[in-house]
């Protein structure tokens, strides 16, 4: 399939002040309507009226180019004909099953089963619960508590896995968390290998891997760590909302090593990375590792809400009933999730991001050379970072001119959002269909936002 003709070829276009008259209007509407958590509005002020593959025309006909993708869930675009025409012909049919068997149910499973990495490829049972991420790693909580009746649990600095009461729990930003304490007990949070502000003052990438896996294993293997025997230990392999934080690749395969040595069950939180966003089918990939349970949703889906854990055989110990959902049997979106693994197999999708995402870290890497402000570059594929500092040689992370460049490229045609542990780093999730020419020019539009706000600091 071309992908150039899957967004609007004339993005970006710019046609009123932003927001415009009409997006004004519904955004006046919707505050008086809507409750305050509302919040991607906020940053990118513009009310919706089409999506098209990798761009989104707002009611006033301005069109973007769309780095964001849904925070992940739009992998193949908005609209894809390719997903529609699947999902029509289902709809015709069933809606809703709860978990009762469907042929596009099994279909789905038998998909996922055959990309796992390989020590779950073939080798797994996959359950679906609620439509949302934040639910699969709920039950991947549930589940890990049943197999080793113990219940701390282990998670990142950097970490982000949802917003009910358990992945909450699980995630480690103050501003989500501070004020629903208590959340479960016994969750405690180790260092990530994050190599640019690592915590051990290492001076490589390799080194900080080290140094954080050794640490995780101080803290299992001494009585007096403070630490509870945890019921499992959960990790995005490629962080996602802690700021598109890539580990050296050395880094997940040793946690999940030591994990197996203390014979504690491995959670791989896929559901930003996978399905092709890093280049890979899922981000663990990149260093060799396969873990006992994973979890997948946003991409699975299509587009649409859709969640599920994949495990390991062996670990299927839990009963009837012991976890479950009214919307685990959303036809449409399984559906979907159908189209798209079969899209991106037969379009070789993963290959092409990994090209393209090489390409666009390549151009940022020789633009942040001859800048004072970004700190710097990181990614795989199509999850890339930039890391906004005040000066490169404290550091000293600078939310303020972050956010203002996202506002410049805003207002030049460009949709991203904001991340990471100090809201400094620019995120990129474009579609995984965006064209070479729509990345390069949103590239070169973040490069010269980056400019211009470099040039006003005084």
């Amino acid at each position: 399939m071309m992908f150039g003709d899957l967004s609007f070829e004339e993005a970006p276009l710019i046609k009123t002040k932003l927001p415009g008259i009409r997006s004004k209007e519904f955004l006046n509407l919707q505050q008086k309507l809507e409750g305050n958590p509302v919040s991607y509005p906020k940053g990118s002020p513009i009310a919706i009226k089409q999506g098209f593959g990798a761009t989104i025309k707002d009611v006033d006909d301005n069109i973007f180019i769309d780095f964001f993708g849904g925070a992940g869930v739009l992998a193949l675009g908005h609209c894809n004909p390719y997903i529609d025409e699947r999902i029509r012909k289902v709809q015709k049919e069933i809606t809703h099953t709860l978990d009762f068997p469907t042929e596009i149910r099994l279909e789905l499973v038998e998909k996922i089963q055959n990309i796992l990495p390989s020590d779950l490829r073939n080798n797994s049972k996959v359950i679906f619960g609620g439509p949302t991420g934040s639910d699969a790693v709920e039950s991947a909580i549930k589940l890990s508590k049943i197999i080793t009746k113990r219940h701390g649990i282990i998670a990142f600095e950097g970490a982000y896995h949802g917003m009910t009461s358990g992945a909450l729990a699980l995630t480690s930003g103050k501003f989500w968390k501070e004020k629903y304490m208590p959340l479960i007990p016994e969750v405690h949070f180790v260092p990530y290998a994050y190599s640019y502000r690592c915590p051990f003052k290492t001076n490589t990438a390799a080194a900080c891997a080290e140094a954080t896996a050794n640490y995780f294993e101080h803290v299992l293997e001494d009585p007096h760590s403070g630490v509870v025997d945890p019921a499992m230990t959960i990790i995005e392999p490629i962080q996602g909302e802690g700021g598109s934080i890539v580990p050296h690749n050395t880094f997940v395969k040793k946690i999940t090593e030591i994990s197996k040595k203390y014979e504690i069950p491995m959670v791989f939180d896929e559901i930003q990375a996978g399905f092709c966003r890093t280049g890979k089918f899922f981000s663990s990939e990149h260093s060799g590792a396969s873990p006992d349970i994973m979890t997948i949703s946003k991409a699975l889906g299509g587009g649409f809400p859709l969640s599920a854990i994949a495990y390991r055989e062996d670990l299927d110990v839990w009963s009837k009933a012991a976890h479950i959902g009214t919307f685990r049997g959303n036809v449409t979106a399984m559906a979907a999730g159908s189209a798209s693994i079969d899209f991106m197999l037969e379009n070789n999708l993963a290959n092409y991001v990994e090209e393209l995402g090489n390409y666009m870290l390549l151009k940022l890497e020789k633009c942040e050379k001859n800048s004072s402000i970004m700190g710097e570059v990181r990614g795989k594929g199509l999850m890339i970072g930039i890391e906004i500092v005040e000066d490169k040689e404290t550091k000293k992370p600078s939310p303020d001119l972050c956010s203002k460049i996202r506002d410049e490229m805003f207002r030049k045609g460009v949709i991203i959002e904001i991340g990471g542990h100090y809201d400094n780093v620019l995120r990129f999730l474009p579609p995984l269909i965006i064209t070479k020419k729509l990345a390069e020019t949103g590239i070169d539009i973040c490069t010269e936002s980056i400019e211009k706000i470099e040039s006003e600091i005084v």
